[in-house]
Order: C-alpha cells, then sequence, then structure tokens
C-alpha cells in the first residue's frame, strides 16, 4: 500500500497555515490543533475507498469550513471531529469533555443517529436532523455542506450505486440548501458534481460544447468588452470586465426545461462587471451600479424590458446585483451583471451577512415551518413541503394595495391567498391578475398584482393539492379536507413518465414485492427517491432485454421552406431506418417550417443516429426532442 504520510503531514500543515492566518487566539489555535491530534487518533486504523488515510477526509472538511465558508475555531474543530463520534469509539460526551458545549453540540447534529427503525428512512430521518439543528445554529448546516462537498470532490473512489445515491441527495437536497443559503459558489459546483455523476455522458457532451463555443466566440468577446473598459475608466469607475461561461448543470437543466438544444439555449456566457471604488467617489453600490448601466447602455442597445434588479430588494439569500441584457457584436444578446466587490463577496458566503431583511428572516420563517410540521406530526411529506416552501427561488408579487409578497418560484393564485390568510385561502373562486380574469390555479409571475375574487360558501377541490407549492397553502388545504395525502403505490416496473429504452443511463429501485421499478437517470422522480430512499437502490440496471419494444419519441425540426423536406424526413425513417412514423405535423410561417412528429424506436443508439441524421438534412437549424 502507498504511503501517505508525507501527504498528511502536507495536508495538515496546509490547515495549520490557514488558520494561522485566519488570526485566531492562542487558546483558539491550541483547540483545533488538539482537536486534529484526537481525529488523528481516532482514525489512523482507517482507509478510504480510495485506499487513502480517513484523516485526509477531516482534514479537508475543516478545510473548507475555515477557508472557503469562513467560519470560527469551534466549527473548524467539529469540521476535524465531524466522524469520530459516528465511526470510532470516542463518544459526544468526551468531546464535550475536552472541547465544550459548542463543539459537542455541532458534532452532535453532524452525526448520523442510528436505529433499529426510522421514522421515515435514514435519509429523510438525516435531513430532519440536520434541518432542526437550526433551532440552535445553522453553522451546523454549513458544516455539513462542507463535508457534502468534500465527499462530492472525492466520489470517483466510490462503487457506481453509491455515486448516484450520494448524487441524487446532492442534487435534491443539498445543492438547493447551498443555494437558498447564498452559497452560490458552494451550489454550483454540488450542482456540477452531481450532474457529473448522475449523468456522465450527458455531462461529458454539455462540458465539450461549452469548451467549443467558448474557444470559438473567445476574441468576439473580448472585442465587446473591451469598449467597456475604455469607458468605465474614462468616468474613473475601478472595475473587472470579464466573459464567464454559465456551469455545465445550469446550461443542461436549461436545456431540459425549454426542450432546447445546446445552440438554442439563449445565454451560454455572463459578462460580470465588478467594481470596486463607489466609496472614493463619495457614492452608494447603488448609485455606482446605475451609473455603470447608463455607461454600458449608452455603448450598446439594451433588449426592452431585460432590466432586472436586485440591489433595493435583494433575494432572501442577500444576493444582490443588476442584470440586463445587450446587443452583442455576432447579433446574440449578452447577459450582464452588475455588483460592486462587497456584493460579489456576500454572494459567496451569504447566509453569514447580518442583514435586516437577509437570510435571518429566512432562518426564522425556517424554524416557524419546522416547528408547525412537528406539531402536525407529518413525516411522509415533511421534505416536499420543505423544499417546496424554501427551496425554490422567489418571485415578488403584490396585492391589490401595492404590499409586496414574497413566493417560491411556481407559487399559484392559491399560495397567494393563504399567504395573506387562511380563511382568504379556503373562501377563494377566482383571481385577478394584473386586471385580468383568471383561475384560482393560475401560475404568477414576478411582479404580478393579485386580488382574490371570495365566496362566502368555500370550495376547494382535491385538486388543489396539485396547484400549491407552500407549506402553508398545502396544510390549509389539508385541514380544510380533513385528510391525509394518499401514498402513492408503485405497481409499475418500466417508469411510465420517463419510459426509459435500451441505451438509456438508467437506475432501479427494489421494491417491497421484489419488483425493480426502472427510471431514467435524468428523471426527477428517480432523483427524489434515491435522495430520499436510496439504501432502495438495486443496481445500474441492463434494459437491454427490452430492445423488442418500441417507444414513441417525439421529434420537432425547424427549417427554411424548402421542397421535399417532408418527404426527406418520411423516406429517411421509413425507408432508410426502418422506424415507424406516427402523427407527423407541419406548419409554415415567413418561410419558417415547424415539423412535429413522433418516431417508434427501440435504443437510444436509435434516437442518436435518428438525430444526427435528421441534423445532416439541408436547411435544417433547430431539432430536439422530447
Amino acid at each position: 500500500m502507498e504511503d501517505f504520510g508525507q501527504l498528511v503531514i502536507a495536508k495538515r500543515n496546509e490547515l495549520f497555515a490557514c488558520v494561522d492566518k485566519r488570526g485566531f487566539e492562542d487558546d483558539e489555535i491550541d483547540r483545533i490543533h488538539r482537536a486534529y491530534e484526537l481525529a488523528e487518533e481516532a482514525h489512523r486504523p482507517q482507509r478510504r475507498k480510495s485506499g487513502e488515510p480517513y484523516i485526509l477526509h477531516p482534514i479537508a472538511v475543516a478545510m473548507i469550513v475555515a477557508n472557503e465558508i469562513g467560519l470560527g475555531a469551534n466549527p473548524i474543530c467539529a469540521a476535524l471531529l465531524h466522524d469520530v463520534v459516528e465511526d470510532t469509539e470516542h463518544t459526544v460526551r468526551e468531546i464535550r469533555e475536552m472541547f465544550g458545549d459548542d463543539v459537542a453540540t455541532l458534532v452532535s447534529v453532524v452525526t448520523k443517529r442510528k436505529a433499529d427503525n426510522y421514522e421515515t428512512s435514514l435519509q429523510v430521518d438525516n435531513y430532519k436532523q440536520m434541518l432542526q439543528s437550526i433551532h440552535y445554529d445553522i453553522r451546523a448546516l454549513l458544516l455539513k455542506l462542507a463535508d457534502r462537498l468534500h465527499n462530492m470532490r472525492t466520489l470517483k473512489s466510490m462503487p457506481t450505486h453509491k455515486q448516484l445515491k450520494i448524487a441524487s441527495e446532492t442534487d435534491y437536497f443539498y445543492a438547493p440548501l447551498a443555494n437558498r443559503l447564498g452559497l452560490y459558489r458552494i451550489k454550483t459546483e454540488l450542482e456540477n458534481l452531481s450532474f457529473r455523476f448522475r449523468l456522465p455522458n450527458e455531462y461529458e457532451e454539455v462540458r465539450g460544447q461549452i469548451s467549443r463555443y467558448v474557444a470559438a466566440h473567445a476574441e468576439a468577446a473580448e472585442a465587446w468588452m473591451a469598449p467597456i473598459r475604455a469607458a468605465l475608466g474614462r468616468r474613473g469607475i475601478v472595475a473587472t470586465v470579464a466573459c464567464e461561461p454559465r456551469s455545465a448543470y445550469s446550461i443542461w437543466a436549461k436545456m431540459q426545461e425549454d426542450s432546447i438544444s445546446f445552440s438554442e439555449v439563449e445565454h451560454i456566457r455572463v459578462v460580470h462587471i465588478v467594481y470596486n471604488n463607489w466609496k472614493q467617489k463619495e457614492m452608494t453600490e447603488k448609485e455606482m451600479a446605475l451609473q455603470v448601466y447608463s455607461i454600458i447602455t449608452s455603448l450598446y442597445t439594451e433588449k426592452p424590458g431585460s432590466m432586472n434588479s436586485y440591489l433595493d430588494v435583494s433575494k432572501d439569500n442577500n444576493y444582490r446585483s443588476l442584470h440586463c441584457k445587450l446587443m452583442g457584436n455576432e447579433g446574440r444578446w449578452m447577459e450582464v451583471h452588475i455588483a460592486s466587490t462587497e456584493m460579489k463577496r456576500i454572494s459567496n458566503i451569504g447566509c453569514l451577512v447580518e442583514r435586516e431583511h437577509g437570510v435571518d428572516k429566512w432562518i426564522e420563517n425556517f424554524r416557524n415551518v419546522l416547528r408547525e410540521l412537528s406539531e402536525q406530526g407529518r413525516s411522509g411529506g415533511f421534505m416536499d413541503d420543505v423544499r417546496s416552501t424554501f427551496y425554490e427561488d422567489d418571485i415578488y408579487v403584490f396585492t391589490p394595495k401595492g404590499k409586496m409578497v414574497i413566493l417560491p418560484k411556481g407559487a399559484t393564485a392559491i399560495d397567494f391567498a393563504f399567504e395573506i390568510h387562511n380563511k382568504l385561502g379556503e373562501q377563494m373562486k377566482f383571481a385577478v391578475i394584473n386586471d385580468k380574469l383568471c383561475s384560482a390555479k393560475t401560475v404568477l409571475s414576478k411582479g404580478d398584482r393579485v386580488r382574490i375574487g371570495t365566496d362566502d360558501e368555500p370550495s376547494i377541490d382535491k385538486s388543489w393539492l396539485e396547484h400549491v407549492v407552500t407549506y402553508k397553502a398545502r396544510m390549509g388545504v389539508r385541514r380544510f379536507l380533513n385528510r391525509q395525502p394518499a401514498k402513492v403505490s408503485d405497481e409499475f416496473v418500466m417508469c411510465p413518465v420517463c419510459n426509459p429504452i435500451s441505451g438509456d443511463e438508467v437506475i432501479g429501485f427494489r421494491l417491497s414485492d421484489n419488483k425493480i421499478e426502472v427510471h431514467k437517470c435524468l428523471c426527477r422522480k428517480a432523483i427524489e427517491k434515491a435522495a430520499q430512499k436510496g439504501d432502495s437502490i438495486e443496481r445500474r440496471v441492463d434494459i437491454t432485454e427490452f430492445e423488442q419494444l418500441a417507444f414513441p419519441v417525439h421529434f420537432h425540426i425547424r427549417s427554411v421552406n424548402k421542397d421535399q423536406l417532408l418527404l426527406a424526413i418520411v423516406s429517411l425513417v421509413s425507408e432508410q431506418m426502418h422506424l415507424s412514423l406516427g402523427n407527423l405535423h407541419s406548419t409554415i410561417e415567413d418561410d419558417i417550417v415547424s415539423t412535429d412528429f413522433e418516431v417508434y424506436v427501440h435504443s437510444h443508439s436509435e434516437i442518436q443516429q435518428l438525430k444526427t441524421a435528421l441534423g445532416a438534412l439541408p436547411n435544417v437549424y433547430g431539432l430536439r426532442t422530447y
């Protein structure tokens, strides 16, 4: 076995050097050193799956806590000791005697509690334990995020089924939590790592497309930014101007959400303008942001209605910036984000910044919801309630009197009504949104003005549960209907939602009746199931035995109106590839042809062959499947 002794010493010294730079008191530094000594002694016999000494993991987690998140001495000690109680003979009592109540409590919160019977499942019970720690201190959640980040960075050494379980948990729980707490850099890294291990083929494809796009357009981007740098310099504004690609995960998610190809994604890159001398010029951050906005919109045409300001009303996680879209020199809109150095700093440590209307308000709401969930005694829907209420981006809507109401993205008029008052929700009949009569189930958009129409006779329907996203609305509907949510029993073998076929990356779950439920790895139901019940993952499922079955795949093509396109499609599908074609529909508007059709395929490779062949047809400019 390789001698890792020098590596351990090097990583330990790197941690101690980081601690020294932080300027801790002597007694704090001594406590961190003693915590390392205990962790090193306790984990000495242990190895990670990679063969490395286990102590390298606590050291790495402590480095993330100290250097990337910037927590204090006690959380650093807890990071070093976070697996000692769970994986060795040492106890929380020992840690309390050696390091005090604060360190012991942090270690206790992140230690998985073993039990013969779990309330819901091992994963969900662990989530509940972590989330409820917010009653004590948000540092426990940050410590767990640091632990998960390092586990994801080293996930390659784990077996495939463990990679799927841990990556699904990360996508479902930890990345949204990091986002909600304002830790954007950590959130982005967790998303990308989860994407890499859940869907490695798609990850590599998107990453390669980004790399090629950036290389092809780098010169044009520099030419576009040069006048901005010059104009800011003439006005005495010290700023960096950089064009950075969006993450592979965010681009892939946009492709999935809008059913578009990579070439149809509007913004592959974002131009970041970060200024730092507003104080020297006796200006506020907002004033300088608006001055920068004025300068760049004088240089380039702005897309009408594209400006979004998070300067006065920041997101709940403290994110502040000014966004706009300007015409680029290649005929595409360039997305621009304008922020101060302080705003950028806060975007990396969001929940650690004390602000009157920042994450502290979110934490207080979180505590109230967790308290109500505990009082209601609900367990099966715990994570659904928490995620829907707190893990989505916010939208801001307004009452007829102009009062702002903050709701999660995807919220409906029903959510709005219950947010105002339970009685208003129960008596709701319809909504008037921006002076337009709408159904109660209408999804709201940022800036909507909403008035609720009521009736003395409550008319809540069971279907409302499918059209609410907030905990308050869901509980209001449940109370009115006086029932608990029905448990869905999975009787099928192949998921009817994602329709996996031979060649797809799939995941299987063993059911209580010994059947295996098969999903595509990208299926949201599979991701949620893996995150909450990862222990039921059976294996990477081989579904080549289903190649004799044909499944419908929908194709959409946009092309220039030329003769014989439909004939070419029919010939390609039916005569060359010997596949069945159905439901072909084509429309023409201003010489642009939109063609939709179904093809019955047997494997993923047939889809790829067909996409390649269709994309090669003359005058085809857009192709997607859904």
